[in-house]
Protein backbone atom coordinates (compact mmCIF):
# COMPACT_ATOMS: atom_id res chain seq x y z
CA UNK A 1 0.00 0.00 0.00
CA UNK A 2 2.85 2.42 1.00
CA UNK A 3 4.22 1.43 -2.81
CA UNK A 4 1.26 2.92 -4.10
CA UNK A 5 0.87 5.70 -2.18
CA UNK A 6 4.12 6.58 -3.32
CA UNK A 7 4.01 6.06 -7.14
CA UNK A 8 0.38 8.46 -6.82
CA UNK A 9 2.51 11.31 -4.86
CA UNK A 10 4.75 11.36 -7.73
CA UNK A 11 2.35 10.95 -10.55
CA UNK A 12 0.37 14.04 -8.70
CA UNK A 13 3.55 16.31 -8.49
CA UNK A 14 4.58 15.38 -12.08
CA UNK A 15 1.62 16.47 -13.15
CA UNK A 16 1.57 19.64 -11.09
CA UNK A 17 5.11 20.11 -12.52
CA UNK A 18 4.26 19.00 -16.11
CA UNK A 19 0.87 21.23 -15.89
CA UNK A 20 2.51 24.30 -14.63
CA UNK A 21 5.20 24.60 -17.21
CA UNK A 22 2.31 24.07 -19.90
CA UNK A 23 0.43 27.18 -18.35
CA UNK A 24 3.99 29.43 -18.20
CA UNK A 25 5.06 29.01 -21.62
CA UNK A 26 1.28 28.38 -23.07
CA UNK A 27 1.22 30.50 -26.73
CA UNK A 28 4.77 31.73 -26.37
CA UNK A 29 6.01 30.18 -30.06
CA UNK A 30 2.77 29.99 -31.58
CA UNK A 31 2.07 31.47 -35.00
CA UNK A 32 -1.24 33.36 -35.09
CA UNK A 33 -3.31 32.26 -37.69
CA UNK A 34 -6.33 34.48 -39.54
CA UNK A 35 -9.70 33.91 -38.09
CA UNK A 36 -13.41 34.92 -38.50
CA UNK A 37 -13.20 37.04 -35.27
CA UNK A 38 -10.98 37.32 -32.18
CA UNK A 39 -13.02 37.31 -28.28
CA UNK A 40 -11.28 39.67 -25.80
CA UNK A 41 -12.18 38.25 -22.41
CA UNK A 42 -13.63 40.73 -20.18
CA UNK A 43 -11.68 42.03 -17.54
CA UNK A 44 -12.88 44.92 -14.89
CA UNK A 45 -13.35 48.06 -15.64
CA UNK A 46 -13.42 51.14 -13.82
CA UNK A 47 -16.04 54.07 -14.01
CA UNK A 48 -16.10 53.53 -17.86
CA UNK A 49 -12.63 53.07 -18.74
CA UNK A 50 -10.91 49.86 -19.37
CA UNK A 51 -8.50 48.75 -16.23
CA UNK A 52 -4.88 48.09 -16.94
CA UNK A 53 -5.73 44.43 -17.04
CA UNK A 54 -8.66 44.79 -19.75
CA UNK A 55 -7.04 47.47 -21.69
CA UNK A 56 -4.09 45.37 -21.97
CA UNK A 57 -6.60 42.60 -24.15
CA UNK A 58 -7.89 45.41 -25.94
CA UNK A 59 -4.91 46.60 -27.26
CA UNK A 60 -3.82 43.50 -28.28
CA UNK A 61 -7.20 42.53 -30.01
CA UNK A 62 -7.31 45.92 -32.02
CA UNK A 63 -3.81 45.13 -33.28
CA UNK A 64 -5.63 41.63 -34.59
CA UNK A 65 -7.94 43.80 -36.36
CA UNK A 66 -5.69 45.91 -38.24
CA UNK A 67 -3.15 43.52 -39.02
CA UNK A 68 -5.87 42.07 -40.91
CA UNK A 69 -6.17 38.87 -38.90
CA UNK A 70 -9.65 38.90 -37.65
CA UNK A 71 -13.06 40.81 -39.86
CA UNK A 72 -14.48 40.71 -36.28
CA UNK A 73 -14.07 41.81 -32.45
CA UNK A 74 -16.27 40.17 -29.95
CA UNK A 75 -16.15 41.66 -26.51
CA UNK A 76 -17.22 39.88 -23.64
CA UNK A 77 -18.27 40.53 -20.19
CA UNK A 78 -21.11 41.76 -17.90
CA UNK A 79 -21.20 44.47 -15.17
CA UNK A 80 -22.82 44.72 -12.02
CA UNK A 81 -25.52 47.02 -11.02
CA UNK A 82 -23.61 49.70 -9.69
CA UNK A 83 -21.15 49.77 -12.96
CA UNK A 84 -20.97 52.38 -15.16
CA UNK A 85 -21.38 49.99 -18.03
CA UNK A 86 -20.44 46.05 -18.82
CA UNK A 87 -17.05 45.23 -19.85
CA UNK A 88 -18.12 44.38 -23.41
CA UNK A 89 -19.55 47.92 -23.52
CA UNK A 90 -16.48 49.43 -22.35
CA UNK A 91 -14.81 47.60 -24.78
CA UNK A 92 -16.37 48.29 -27.48
CA UNK A 93 -16.17 52.25 -26.77
CA UNK A 94 -12.48 51.89 -26.42
CA UNK A 95 -12.43 50.00 -30.10
CA UNK A 96 -14.66 52.65 -31.53
CA UNK A 97 -12.48 55.44 -30.15
CA UNK A 98 -9.51 53.74 -31.88
CA UNK A 99 -10.34 53.53 -35.29
CA UNK A 100 -12.33 49.82 -35.51
CA UNK A 101 -15.74 50.30 -37.52
CA UNK A 102 -19.12 49.47 -35.49
CA UNK A 103 -20.15 47.15 -37.31
CA UNK A 104 -17.08 45.31 -37.08
CA UNK A 105 -17.63 44.79 -33.38
CA UNK A 106 -20.18 42.54 -31.60
CA UNK A 107 -20.58 42.32 -27.52
CA UNK A 108 -21.87 39.97 -25.24
CA UNK A 109 -22.70 42.09 -21.82
CA UNK A 110 -24.39 39.12 -20.03
CA UNK A 111 -21.88 37.09 -18.50
CA UNK A 112 -19.66 37.31 -15.52
CA UNK A 113 -17.44 34.08 -15.61
CA UNK A 114 -14.88 32.75 -18.41
CA UNK A 115 -16.99 29.86 -19.22
CA UNK A 116 -19.76 32.41 -19.78
CA UNK A 117 -18.31 34.51 -21.81
CA UNK A 118 -17.08 31.98 -24.72
CA UNK A 119 -20.87 30.34 -24.33
CA UNK A 120 -22.56 33.61 -24.71
CA UNK A 121 -19.96 34.40 -27.36
CA UNK A 122 -20.17 31.68 -29.70
CA UNK A 123 -24.41 32.66 -29.56
CA UNK A 124 -23.38 36.37 -30.88
CA UNK A 125 -20.74 35.14 -33.19
CA UNK A 126 -23.18 32.04 -34.66
CA UNK A 127 -25.74 35.00 -35.84
CA UNK A 128 -22.93 36.27 -38.09
CA UNK A 129 -21.64 32.79 -39.42
CA UNK A 130 -18.34 33.49 -37.16
CA UNK A 131 -16.65 30.35 -36.71
CA UNK A 132 -13.16 30.50 -36.17
CA UNK A 133 -11.79 32.37 -32.75
CA UNK A 134 -8.45 34.00 -31.44
CA UNK A 135 -9.11 34.40 -28.29
CA UNK A 136 -7.19 37.51 -26.61
CA UNK A 137 -6.31 37.12 -22.97
CA UNK A 138 -3.22 37.26 -21.05
CA UNK A 139 -1.26 34.21 -21.40
CA UNK A 140 -1.81 32.42 -17.94
CA UNK A 141 -5.44 32.77 -18.55
CA UNK A 142 -5.47 31.87 -22.00
CA UNK A 143 -5.15 28.07 -21.47
CA UNK A 144 -7.80 27.26 -19.32
CA UNK A 145 -9.93 29.30 -21.46
CA UNK A 146 -9.03 27.58 -24.55
CA UNK A 147 -9.79 24.40 -22.78
CA UNK A 148 -12.88 25.98 -21.91
CA UNK A 149 -13.49 27.43 -25.77
CA UNK A 150 -12.73 23.52 -27.14
CA UNK A 151 -15.18 22.15 -25.04
CA UNK A 152 -17.60 24.32 -25.95
CA UNK A 153 -17.10 22.66 -29.57
CA UNK A 154 -15.09 26.11 -30.58
CA UNK A 155 -11.70 26.38 -33.06
CA UNK A 156 -9.72 28.51 -31.29
CA UNK A 157 -6.26 30.01 -31.09
CA UNK A 158 -5.04 31.72 -27.55
CA UNK A 159 -3.24 35.10 -28.27
CA UNK A 160 -1.73 36.06 -25.49
CA UNK A 161 -1.98 40.08 -25.23
CA UNK A 162 1.98 41.27 -25.63
CA UNK A 163 0.72 44.40 -23.06
CA UNK A 164 -0.21 43.03 -20.42
CA UNK A 165 -0.38 44.47 -17.31
CA UNK A 166 1.55 41.67 -15.58
CA UNK A 167 4.37 42.86 -15.92
CA UNK A 168 6.91 42.08 -12.83
CA UNK A 169 7.44 38.93 -11.24
CA UNK A 170 5.45 40.54 -8.22
CA UNK A 171 2.40 40.43 -10.13
CA UNK A 172 3.10 37.51 -12.49
CA UNK A 173 3.58 35.10 -9.87
CA UNK A 174 0.78 35.49 -7.56
CA UNK A 175 -1.41 35.45 -11.51
CA UNK A 176 0.34 32.16 -12.13
CA UNK A 177 -0.36 30.48 -8.75
CA UNK A 178 -4.28 31.33 -8.98
CA UNK A 179 -4.58 30.28 -12.90
CA UNK A 180 -2.25 27.02 -12.56
CA UNK A 181 -4.93 25.78 -9.29
CA UNK A 182 -8.05 27.09 -11.38
CA UNK A 183 -6.29 25.07 -14.71
CA UNK A 184 -5.74 21.73 -12.50
CA UNK A 185 -8.53 21.95 -11.03
CA UNK A 186 -10.54 22.39 -14.34
CA UNK A 187 -8.68 19.83 -15.92
CA UNK A 188 -9.73 17.28 -12.94
CA UNK A 189 -13.38 18.11 -12.63
CA UNK A 190 -13.34 17.27 -16.36
CA UNK A 191 -12.05 14.03 -15.92
CA UNK A 192 -15.32 13.39 -14.19
CA UNK A 193 -18.25 14.72 -16.24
Amino acid sequence: MRRFLKIISILIVVYAIYTGYSLWTYGEEENIPDADAAIVLGAAQWNGEPSPVFKGRLKQALELYKDDKVDYLIFTGGGSQKAAASEAEVGKEYAVKNGIPKEAILIEKHSLVTKENLINAKKVASRKGIDSYLLVSDQFHLKRAAGEAESQGMDVTGVPTQYSAYETLKTKVPFFLREWAYLMGYQITNLFP
